[in-house]
Formats: C-alpha cells, sequence, structure tokens
C-alpha cells in the first residue's frame, strides 16, 4: 500500500481534525491547528494519503524571531491510531523538513518525543542557546536546515494558539 505525501487542501481540513482528535485523544490540537489556520500562522501543512484515505497530517507554523532568519515550529504530526508504527509520521517528518527548506526555513523547532525526534536530526543540544516557552525541556529540540541557524542566542515567540486556553 503506496503512500502519497502532498500538501494538505482545504477539503482536507475535517479528516485531518479527525486524526488529530484520534490521535491525540482529545480536541485541544485540532483546535490548535484551526487557530493557527485562522491566524495565518501555518507556513504549510502536509496529509499522507493511503487509499484514498487520509492518514496522517503534519503541520509547520511560523515563529517570530529575533533574527532576519525564518524559523518554524513543528507541530503538531499525527496519525491515525489504526496505521501508527507503520513509517507514515516518519514520511511525513522527513517531507517536512524537505518542504521546510524550500520554505527558507532556517531552523525547525519541535516540543516532542525526545526518543523519536533525533532520528530526524533533531536534538535538545541544538535548542541550547533559544530562548522559547519551551527552553530547558528534554522534549524541545531543534535541527538547523541552514548552517549556524542556531549557533547564535535566539529568542522565538510561539504564535497564540499554542499558549491560549483552548476551551
Amino acid at each position: 500500500m503506496a503512500i502519497e505525501i502532498r500538501y494538505a487542501r482545504a477539503g482536507d481540513h475535517p479528516g485531518i481534525g479527525d486524526i488529530l482528535d484520534a490521535a491525540f485523544g482529545g480536541t485541544t490540537e485540532r483546535r490548535i491547528v484551526e487557530r493557527l489556520r485562522a491566524d495565518a500562522e501555518s507556513m504549510f501543512e502536509l496529509v499522507a494519503v493511503q487509499d484514498g484515505e487520509l492518514v496522517g497530517c503534519i503541520m509547520f507554523s511560523r515563529l517570530w524571531a529575533d533574527s532576519m532568519n525564518l524559523y518554524s515550529a513543528l507541530a503538531p504530526l499525527a496519525v491515525r491510531p489504526d496505521v501508527q508504527r507503520t513509517g507514515i509520521g516518519s514520511a511525513l517528518t522527513r517531507r517536512g523538513l524537505e518542504a521546510a527548506r524550500h520554505f527558507d526555513a532556517a531552523a525547525v523547532l519541535v516540543l516532542g518525543h525526545p526518543e523519536y525526534y533525533p532520528k530526524f536530526g533533531f536534538s535538545a543540544a541544538a535548542t541550547g542557546k533559544v530562548s522559547a516557552p519551551y527552553s530547558g525541556s528534554p522534549a524541545f529540540m531543534g535541527i538547523a536546515l541552514v548552517e549556524g541557524a542556531l549557533d547564535e542566542p535566539l529568542m522565538v515567540a510561539y504564535p497564540d494558539a499554542f499558549s491560549e486556553p483552548q476551551g
């Protein structure tokens, strides 16, 4: 069964919401994604399609930084529970990092599982000079897409969707 990875379309939004709800066991991530879209903070979204059905999704949003470079947050990544651990999340992450380069992102930050994201090149050490709401957490990791992008002190602000109550 081949997996197609493509940019999300407006018609995919309900299915993306369903995947997020199923993967995370609630509506918080769906609401964050909806808010990022509404606030025009999404850089891009990708979906994984298998046999004509959406099975996974990933979003990259813009981070506000005290730098001339563009930085991005990877969040959320979700795969439908019945097809998790089949490589779909890895395919979405790899394709997403490629796309982030095409969008001229200098680096990507993620608050994610410390044992999952390092296989893509993310590390907590890379965020050692980054001042952000998640700084210091072992789950706060980064990857420089442009050499030196995370070498100097950097302050980043996440879009409001990540910090405001999702009531």
